[in-house]
């Protein structure tokens, strides 16, 4: 009896130290559990829905333990917004859409931006006010118990994910894409699915809500694509993200000053498989478990290291978050059209931001002197308009991207970097050969100015890369001058591949800042943020010492061999991948199952001691 009132106390309490991950052997004989009912009353449409509902919020439960109480507001508060929207008449139309985009940002607000906004008032009136969580509070009130923490507010799982898509449900229905769910349950269901719950994609009602109501149809092929995600993400995050993360990664960016240059470049290299490796594991593990119920989620990478500018990265990476940005963000901010009142309300607040971040007000002298030149040169140069309120509007929706990602500096910068790379790519793109190799050799002048007038290890490492970048421009200016002409496929492959490279190592150093304000407590990010990217701008931008590279190399053989190949299998042509893809699909199910156990005896070798969370879980 004890064993199995221990068993049965273990299944329905909340374990804040073992959560409910895709990679626990729990989830699995969780989901067997939960399939093998769902097999019986599949074809029933209602009930489906309803039952899987409720295991989503016990999935929930199980991963956040009392938010669960936030996210069953969230979706009854959007649920009857979306009511109100719909049957209001016009002028109350836009009340209930502002109303629920407010409610719904001010409780991502305050689980995740409580730390900024207090740093902030304190900073600007004086005071000293200690964060404090009202929820908390609320919750012993009315339980009569001290269960609750109320010195610091905890950051629930997936906020972010299902928030964002609460809030594209209203506008979508006002928007008159969908009509709203007229069942509680369904639109439960819709928030709440447990695959995508914590972690995204973001799923959209027009593309989610119709399949509610579709009859249950799994083909042999597609239960064989199905497990083949599922395969394809555990190895992804086992073999690829732990493996780096545990062996290597988390070791050099938690104190980088004891490692060398070349060891810190090689963690910034290896966060960026990493990184893509766990994220879009979960996402195939999810994909392959909604598949196996008959649900399709949103494609959320497509193979982002081809990307050839940091432009066409964004549309390959997290595509579902890049797609909301776009529509609920940078179009409604006049897009490429025009610049809108919120245009420059958002430039305001993120010079406010900035400054206060970085601690100088500086940088809000700086943004505004940039947004002076940049409106003064848009009202002389009528013909550069668009393009410059195209570019503002960009700027401005990756600055809130990486805003979303967490109230650090480390993350503005980020996003900021990324804002930038876009921008340059499109004067890029208009340029000659001639502009290309005038302007890649100043920059290059410069940075050498720089390291001799005023020496920095940044400096030296802005050198570096914009020496192999001058060196691709001029093979490429002395090829215009040889060849005049269309560049044959031989030279169209190389510039591709040239591309790819110098977007990727450009991404890769983004993540430096990424990476830093990652992990931390949202008390203590801003500084431990900054001091780890500064670290390690220092360690790969000082001088090396070159005779101990081959040495370091052959200590860190098998993390620099599994970064290899994780790069080579992602850089495969789509077209091999679908092809083995499909293959696997088509195995008979002996084989398959045959397949599976070696798959899962392989992973096996690389399953730590103790499970890495998934890196998007903190947003």
């Amino acid at each position: 009896m004890d064993i199995i009132r221990d068993f049965f106390h273990a299944l329905f309490s909340f374990d804040s130290a073992h959560p409910l991950l895709f990679t626990q052997f729990y989830f699995w004989a969780f989901f067997a559990l939960v399939f093998a009912v769902f097999s019986l009353f599949h074809s029933k449409v209602m009930l489906r829905n309803a039952y899987l509902f409720a295991v989503s919020l016990f999935f929930y439960y199980k991963t956040s333990g009392v938010f669960l109480i936030l996210l069953l507001f969230v979706i009854l508060y959007n649920y009857f917004a979306a009511r109100a929207v719909h049957r209001s008449r016009e002028g109350w139309k836009r009340f209930w859409v502002i109303l629920s985009v407010i409610v719904d940002l001010g409780v991502l607000a305050y689980f995740k931006y409580a730390y900024f906004l207090v740093d902030f008032v304190n900073n600007l009136l004086g005071l000293s006010i200690q964060v404090h969580d009202v929820v908390g509070e609320w919750g012993n009130l009315l339980t009569g118990t001290e269960i609750f923490r109320v010195d610091a507010i905890i950051l629930p799982v997936g906020i972010s994910f299902f928030t964002f898509q609460a809030i594209s449900y209203v506008v979508d229905v006002r928007r008159g894409k969908i009509a709203p769910v007229k069942n509680f349950l369904d639109f439960g269901f819709f928030l709440s699915f447990f695959p995508q719950l914590v972690a995204g994609p973001i799923v959209r009602a027009p593309e989610f809500i119709p399949q509610l109501h579709k009859p249950y149809n799994l083909s042999r092929r597609w239960f064989g694509i199905a497990v083949f995600w599922i395969m394809n993400g555990l190895v992804k995050k086992l073999v690829l993200a732990d493996y780096l993360a545990v062996n290597f990664c988390d070791r050099v960016f938690g104190n980088p000053l004891m490692y060398s240059g070349f060891e810190n470049l090689s963690a910034l290299f290896c966060y960026s498989l990493q990184v893509y490796a766990d994220f879009s594991g979960y996402t195939d593990i999810a994909t392959g478990v909604a598949m196996l119920m008959g649900f399709h989620l949103p494609q959320n990478f497509n193979s982002p290291y081809k990307a050839q500018s940091a432009q066409e990265f964004w549309r390959r990476w997290h595509m579902s978050l890049s797609r909301w940005l776009r529509d609920y963000l940078y179009i409604p901010l006049g897009g490429n059209r025009n610049a809108t009142p919120g245009t420059w309300i958002i430039i305001f607040l993120i010079a406010a931001i900035g400054s206060f971040l970085s601690g100088s007000w500086w940088v809000a002298l700086g943004v505004g002197v940039l947004s002076l030149v940049i409106a003064l040169y848009g009202y002389l140069r009528p013909d550069r308009r668009k393009l410059l309120i195209a570019n503002v509007n960009s700027m401005n929706t990756m600055l809130l991207g990486g805003l979303w990602h967490g109230a650090s500096w480390n993350f503005m910068i980020w996003g900021g970097l990324n804002g930038i790379g876009q921008v340059i790519y499109k004067f890029w793109a208009q340029w000659n050969v001639w502009a290309r190799t005038a302007v890649v050799v100043g920059v290059t002048a410069l940075l050498y100015g720089l390291t001799k007038w005023a020496p920095a290890p940044v400096w030296n490492l802005f050198l570096v890369w914009m020496l192999v970048l001058s060196a691709g421009t001029l093979v490429r200016l002395v090829y215009a001058l040889v060849h005049k002409g269309e560049d044959t496929k031989a030279v169209q492959w190389m510039g591709m591949a040239w591309a790819v490279f110098q977007t990727f190592v450009f991404i890769t150093f983004t993540r430096l800042f990424f990476r830093s304000g990652s992990n931390l407590d949202p008390a203590l990010a801003n500084e431990e943020a900054w001091e780890t990217a500064t670290s390690m701008v220092h360690q790969i931008g000082s001088a090396w010492d070159l005779s101990l590279v081959p040495a370091m190399a052959r200590e860190h053989a098998a993390v620099l061999v599994i970064f290899a190949a994780g790069m080579l299998i992602h850089w495969l042509p789509e077209r091999w991948k679908r092809r083995y893809r499909l293959a696997f699909s088509r195995l008979p199910l002996f084989w398959m199952a045959l397949a599976v156990v070696g798959i899962i005896f392989f992973f096996y070798q690389f399953i730590t001691a103790d499970l890495q969370s998934f890196i998007y879980f903190q947003f």
